[in-house]
C-alpha cells in the first residue's frame, strides 16, 4: 500500500470514527443527558452549569490545554490525527444536535448511544488517533500500562465523570444510565481496537503427531510444535502438538485432527494478540 493510501485510510477512519461517535452522542445521549465520559461528558456538564452553550464548543476549549500539554510527548502521527478526530468530533455533535430526532427512553438511549460511540471510538483509535481531550489522557496510560486493554482504561477514567454527571444534574438515574454507557462504549470499543486479533490454539495430544503437524502445515498453512508430555495415570509417555491458528481456521483444524486421530484429545483456547510469522507484528506503541 503506497503512503498516499496509507494516510488516507487512517485519516478516514478517524473521520468517520468521529462522525458515529458525534452521532450516537447527539442524537442519543445528550437529549437524556447522559454522556459517554470524557471531555465530551464534562461539557454536557458545563452547559448545564451555564445554563447555555454548546457541548461542541466547550469541548473544544477544554481540549486546547491538553493538546498543548500532551504535544510533546505524544508522536506527530497522533497528535494530528487527535486533533483531526476532535475538530471533526466537535463540529459534528453541534450539527448532529441540529437534527430534530424522536424521543427515546433513557435507557434505550444509553444502549443504542453507547454502542454508536464505542464503534466510533474504537474506530478512532485504530486508526492511531484519538477524539482528543481523555482519549489523550487514555492513550498515555496505555503506554504506561501496556497489559491493560484500552477500553478498560477508558472505563476507569470515564466513571469519574458518570458520578459528577449525577452530581452537577442532582439525579440518580442519569448517572447510572451513563455508567451503562460507559461500560458499553468501552467494550465495543475494545471489540474494535482488538476485532482482528484473536485466534485460537490448540493443544493436541495423539500418537499421530507428525502426520497431524504435516497437516497443519499443509492444509492450514501454520506452524506447529511438538511438546513432550507425560500421562499422569499411564506415565506413558506422548507429544502435544501445539499451534495457533486464526478463528476461522478451527472448524478445519478438529476435522483434520479427528480424520487423522479419531481418539485425539483436543484442547482450544482463546488468543490474544499472537505475535510472529502469519499473525500481527510487534509494534511499541500499539494498543
Amino acid at each position: 500500500m503506497s503512503n498516499f493510501r496509507k494516510k488516507f485510510s487512517w485519516v478516514a477512519a478517524t473521520i468517520l470514527g468521529s462522525a458515529l461517535f458525534a452521532f450516537g452522542f447527539s442524537c442519543f445521549l445528550q437529549p437524556n443527558d447522559v454522556s459517554t465520559g470524557g471531555i465530551s461528558g464534562l461539557a454536557l456538564v458545563v452547559v448545564e452549569l451555564l445554563g447555555g452553550g454548546s457541548v461542541g464548543s466547550i469541548s473544544v476549549l477544554i481540549n486546547l490545554p491538553l493538546f498543548l500539554i500532551a504535544g510533546l510527548k505524544i508522536g506527530k502521527r497522533f497528535f494530528f490525527g487527535s486533533l483531526t478526530g476532535m475538530l471533526c468530533s466537535s463540529v459534528l455533535i453541534d450539527a448532529f444536535a441540529l437534527i430534530p430526532m424522536p424521543a427515546t427512553e433513557p435507557l434505550i438511549g444509553a444502549l443504542y448511544g453507547g454502542v454508536l460511540c464505542g464503534l466510533g471510538l474504537g474506530a478512532v483509535f485504530a486508526a492511531g488517533a484519538s477524539t482528543g481531550g481523555s482519549d489523550i489522557v487514555v492513550r498515555l496510560l496505555k503506554l504506561r500500562y501496556r497489559d491493560v486493554p484500552i477500553g478498560q482504561i477508558s472505563m476507569c477514567f470515564d466513571a469519574m465523570v458518570a458520578v459528577i454527571t449525577g452530581i452537577v444534574f442532582k439525579d440518580l438515574n442519569k448517572a447510572l444510565y451513563t455508567g451503562v454507557t460507559v461500560f458499553l462504549c468501552g467494550k465495543v470499543m475494545d471489540a474494535v481496537v482488538y476485532r482482528f486479533d484473536y485466534s485460537k490454539v490448540a493443544l493436541i495430544m495423539t500418537r499421530e503427531h507428525q502426520k497431524i503437524a504435516e497437516a497443519i502445515n499443509n492444509r492450514l498453512d501454520r506452524g506447529a510444535t511438538f511438546l513432550h508430555g507425560e500421562g499422569s495415570y499411564t506415565h506413558q509417555e506422548m507429544m502435544v502438538v501445539l499451534t495457533a491458528v486464526k478463528r476461522q481456521q478451527i472448524t478445519e483444524l478438529k476435522e483434520l485432527v479427528m480424520d487423522i486421530d479419531p481418539a485425539a484429545f483436543v484442547i482450544v483456547q482463546e488468543a490474544h494478540q499472537v505475535l510472529g510469522d502469519g499473525f500481527s507484528r510487534y509494534h511499541r506503541n500499539a494498543l
